[in-house]
């Protein structure tokens, strides 16, 4: 049983996170923009109400924790350098309150080196950089805070995700290696879920999927 500091827990992915969380039996604390939107309630849930941009706010979550997993991302209306800005308040409170252990999500947008790209996946990078172009940069600059930080960092990359019931087996490789163009989001969550205890993607970018 750990304590976790969840960012995103209200998202399509968020709360699958924080119920596996809580169903397992870990506490977990959540900054939220509205707790009205949470989808779980428990003795172990500690619900602190603000923004991720909120230097104060992140800090309250923070502290306390053992570890913090990171779903948040950009909607419709988010600044710019949301996640960028976000995962570096996030950074600077784990530096404080002496917590090592960070695990992000991005897409398979965001490229790692041991990727082999194929036909398919780069028509899909392409068409992400030039219709989302800025939440790539996004995610890109949130790995640049990751990458400095000198924690024990590891940004979960999937593919398109989808709402279908999870399956229980999923594939951890690399864009093009190993690897498929879909996941749901509670496979998903099931993976995050296992980097709190897991180092062996420590400092890396793997890729999950169906």
């Amino acid at each position: 049983m750990v304590t976790i500091a969840l960012f995103g827990a209200t998202g399509k992915t968020g709360r699958r996170v924080l119920r596996r969380a809580i169903d397992r039996g870990d506490h977990v604390r959540v900054l939220v923009r509205d707790r009205k939107k949470l989808t779980v309630s428990s003795p172990r849930l500690t619900v602190v109400e603000g923004d991720v941009l909120d230097a104060a706010k992140v800090f309250e979550t923070v502290a306390g924790a053992d570890v913090v997993l990171s779903v948040f991302g950009q909607v419709k209306g988010s600044p710019a350098s949301l996640q960028t800005d976000g995962t570096a308040l996030i950074v600077q409170a784990m530096k404080k309150h002496g917590v090592r252990r960070i695990v992000t999500l991005s897409g398979g947008g965001l490229p790692a080196e041991p990727d082999r790209p194929k036909a398919a996946d780069k028509i899909i990078r392409f068409l992400l950089k030039t219709l989302s172009g800025h939440v790539l940069a996004d995610a890109r600059g949130h790995l640049t805070v990751l990458q400095g930080s000198g924690l024990d960092w590891t940004v979960v990359r999937g593919p398109r995700l989808t709402e279908k019931p999870g399956t229980g087996t999923y594939r951890v490789g690399w864009v093009g290696v190993n690897a498929s163009t879909q996941i749901s989001r509670d496979d998903l969550s099931d993976f995050l879920l296992t980097q709190v205890d897991d180092r062996t993607f420590v400092g890396q970018l793997p890729f999950v999927s169906a």
